[in-house]
């Protein structure tokens, strides 16, 4: 069986977790601190970044874009039937593509940096500190902004990026969930984008993230209710 190299409120870990499981890919999970900078992790992933996936039959891969591009590249080794991150003709793929540079970038340079790392890991690390609330404030501000992005792809397309789920889905998914632990999303302002996560949540691939706890803090009471 394949392992994965995650952290519970990495983003980037999240969405390859359940790309994953859309694949049908199984991969035994390995909580990595990527702060402690562990020399066996350094040589594995010489970035320092998460996520890192081991595939059962070969070497290491590296990061959400490898990994995404890898399960992409593997496809006639799955059921035809089975999810495809970049799904469609070319212009499908580009848009999915974009969608996931959209939220792997811009909202996590925008929102995710600002919250979930202030909130959360600078409490780890050797030198933890407290939050900076400038930075927190700006990360919410950002998130309306983003939040009315989507809500504005959801009301025109079946999925974010076209009429097929796709990792767009997942990854934008992944960032908004790792926000709902720390009781960061407003999802009573934003209708639209509330019932597209709700039907991605709804997935069977969420369960297992559903289920994450990170010691020393509670998760919302929204992130594990479907009904929310």
């Amino acid at each position: 069986m394949a392992s994965l190299l995650h952290h519970p409120l990495c983003a980037f870990s999240r969405s390859t977790r359940l790309a994953l499981a859309e694949c049908g890919v199984e991969a035994e999970l390995n909580e990595e601190k990527p702060w402690e900078w562990r020399p066996e992790f350094l040589a594995l992933n010489p970035a320092g970044t998460l996520p890192v996936l081991i595939p059962d039959d070969g070497p290491p891969i590296a990061g959400w874009y490898a990994i995404s591009e890898w399960l992409s590249d593997t496809l006639d080794d799955r059921p035809i039937t089975a999810f495809q991150p970049f799904p469609g003709e070319a212009d499908a793929r580009a848009e999915a593509r974009r969608l996931v540079e959209w939220f792997h970038h811009k909202f996590h340079s925008e929102v995710t940096d600002y919250l979930v790392i202030e909130k959360v890991f600078r409490r780890f690390g050797p030198n933890s500190t407290s939050p900076d609330m400038d930075a927190m404030r700006a990360g919410r501000d950002n998130l309306r902004y983003h939040m009315a992005y989507i809500g504005h792809l959801t009301e025109t397309r079946s999925w974010l990026a076209g009429d097929a789920l796709s990792f767009a889905d997942l990854a934008a998914a992944a960032h908004l969930s790792a926000l709902d632990y720390i009781g960061e999303v407003p999802w009573e302002q934003f209708e639209a984008a509330k019932n597209w996560y709700a039907l991605v949540k709804s997935r069977p691939s969420f369960r297992p993230l559903l289920l994450d706890r990170v010691a020393g803090f509670v998760p919302a009471g929204t992130y594990a209710d479907l009904d929310f």
